[in-house]
């Protein structure tokens, strides 16, 4: 508490406050949030060092997951890739490791993401435009041709038909000789917010949460270094929630996921501590790092308190940070180097495991060499040159930050109870809960943005009249035909009856309620395709309302 001295300083500069000038923008975070203008002991009537934030690498992981951090190891540097054909991505995918990436993260293109083949009518146009094209085993051989998978973590981010895509990389890989228990690396498959935000939805919520564990159940088994899940909350904030509200729906889609693979009968320790977690890092630097900071609390006491795991590695949520591309803009495109490199040094001092950072030009198109080349130098000069890794969790004990953290620890408690009052997650997505309240979000800060209270450089503040436009990046119409005459030539030469046999074997194991990988993998062999797999289910699990597939 403050000493008698203290309050007569307090008062004196609560006069010299007063005289001053009102700030010209109302004092908020970007989330709206109100920000006093001076931190105090105050603020933190009760805080105890010990249990609210303790020591880097030990409960409740305030501070971080590991005792060094990334003064002990750096966080995975892992850009984003994926454009045209997988012969295409995978001279991206070596150009980048060359430039010194340390992982690699796989973009598909819209009609694999949507769980349709490239030579479907509704991909036309689309074919490779935002991603890569992924439509049978053959693609994913081509993808990871020449690149050990056994040394480099690989991520891939895909969700409605991720345990399909999951089935073309293990065959894959097993052809190969590659050992599936030396293999690493993260499947976004985090259907859940598809609901809540993205909208990539084939499958009603049920079969697809079933789809999702599927992959859970059998990396645990088979798979045990990789990651069966990425629990996103990268989407949510994208389609414009506040911040408390991805850490809120993001954790509540870890719990679920968890409530689920226990009724498959494995113990909370066999699979928590593979789940992973991806989070949006966006332009208010102390409310992300605020964020990241509450989601390790919340998760370690759920994760010890109420599902009773024993082992430390299961209390630990580790996430992957990427840069905020709802805060990119084409006017003056060169100042999202700028916010890009604030939104790293947030996710580095809240302690991210791994980090893409967004290029410039990707809200014009997909990065060029020379972009992606200046994304990737921002994580380098970051970690080599600004001192940020020379010291553990450098804002721990900050009044404003630990207030910060306090203060969405509660809220996102309080959307817990909400969830629950609302019938768990289903029960929420039905009636259309999350929606509800991202749509309610991004609303208010659109009025805020209208009114001139939040200013965007080059947007509505600091605008530049004569722009010169920046060289991008141009997918060559012929990708499209290509890609699709690839996938005519695997049609002709597969085999027709064994194409049959495991695509029924599919159906058979849905129906029984089985796990579907060993079948999928299977149908992958076989030359099965994204789209046929994908329709193959439907035939069990039928098609979400609302669907476009």
């Amino acid at each position: 508490m403050a000493t008698a001295m203290d309050r007569k300083l307090w008062a004196r500069w609560q006069e010299e406050i007063e005289k001053s000038p009102p700030p010209e923008l109302p004092a908020t975070t970007v989330s709206g949030v109100a920000i006093d203008p001076l931190y105090t002991p105050d603020n933190l009537d009760g805080f105890d060092y010990d249990t609210e934030l303790g020591y880097p690498g030990q409960y409740p992981y305030t501070r971080g997951v590991h005792a060094t951090m990334h003064r002990g190891r750096l966080w995975t540097m892992r850009q984003f890739a994926g454009f045209g054909t997988a012969r295409q991505t995978n001279e991206r995918f070596k150009f980048l490791v060359d430039k010194g990436q340390t992982g690699l993260s796989t973009a598909f293109d819209l009609p694999t993401l949507m769980g349709l083949d490239s030579d479907d009518p509704r991909s036309l146009g689309e074919v490779g435009r935002l991603g890569v094209a992924c439509d049978t085993i053959d693609d994913m051989r081509q993808l990871f041709d020449g690149i050990d998978i056994e040394k480099l973590s690989v991520s891939m981010t895909i969700n409605a038909p991720a345990a399909i895509v999951m089935a073309f990389y293990l065959a894959n890989a097993q052809d190969r000789g590659f050992d599936w228990r030396k293999m690493r690396g993260t499947i976004q498959n985090d259907t859940l917010k598809e609901f809540h935000a993205q909208n990539e939805i084939y499958f009603p919520p049920e079969p697809s949460v079933k789809l999702a564990i599927d992959v859970v159940e059998f990396c645990a088994h088979h798979v045990p270094q990789w990651n069966p899940v990425s629990v996103s909350g990268y989407h949510i904030r994208e389609a414009g929630s506040t911040a408390v509200q991805e850490l809120a729906f993001t954790l509540a889609d870890g719990f679920h996921y968890i409530d689920q693979t226990l009724e498959r009968g494995l113990d909370v320790d066999q699979f928590a501590g593979r789940l992973s977690f991806f989070f949006n890092a966006h332009n208010d630097m102390f409310e992300e790092i605020a964020k990241y900071r509450a989601a390790r609390v919340l998760w370690a006491d759920r994760l010890r308190n109420h599902y009773g795991a024993k082992k430390e590695s299961s209390w630990k949520l580790r996430f992957h940070a990427q840069t905020a591309g709802c805060t990119l803009q084409d006017k003056q495109p060169e100042v999202n180097l700028i916010r890009v490199a604030y939104q790293a040094m947030a996710a580095v001092l809240g302690g991210c495991q791994s980090l893409h950072t967004n290029s410039m030009d990707e809200t014009l198109a997909l990065p060029s060499e020379h972009a992606v080349t200046l994304a990737l130098r921002t994580q380098q000069v970051l970690a080599y040159e600004t001192g940020v890794t020379n010291t553990v969790d450098p804002l721990g004990g900050s009044y404003f930050v630990e207030t910060l953290t306090r203060q969405m620890s509660e809220e996102a408690r309080r959307y817990f109870e909400r969830i629950d009052e609302l019938g768990g997650m289903l029960g929420a997505i039905d009636r259309g809960f999350f929606r509800r309240e991202i749509a309610d979000a991004a609303f208010a800060f659109q009025r805020e943005f209208d009114a001139g209270h939040k200013l965007v450089v080059g947007v509505n503040a600091f605008q530049e009249k004569d722009e010169k436009p920046l060289d991008i990046l141009q997918i060559d119409l012929a990708v499209e035909a290509e890609q699709v005459a690839s996938l005519n030539k695997v049609k002709r030469d597969r085999s027709a009856a064994d194409l049959s046999r495991t695509l029924d074997a599919v159906r058979r194991a849905a129906e029984a309620e089985e796990n579907l990988l060993p079948s999928l993998i299977d149908a992958a062999r076989a030359r099965a395709t994204v789209g046929e797999t994908m329709h193959a289910l439907a035939d069990v699990y039928g098609r979400c309302e609302g669907a476009v597939v």
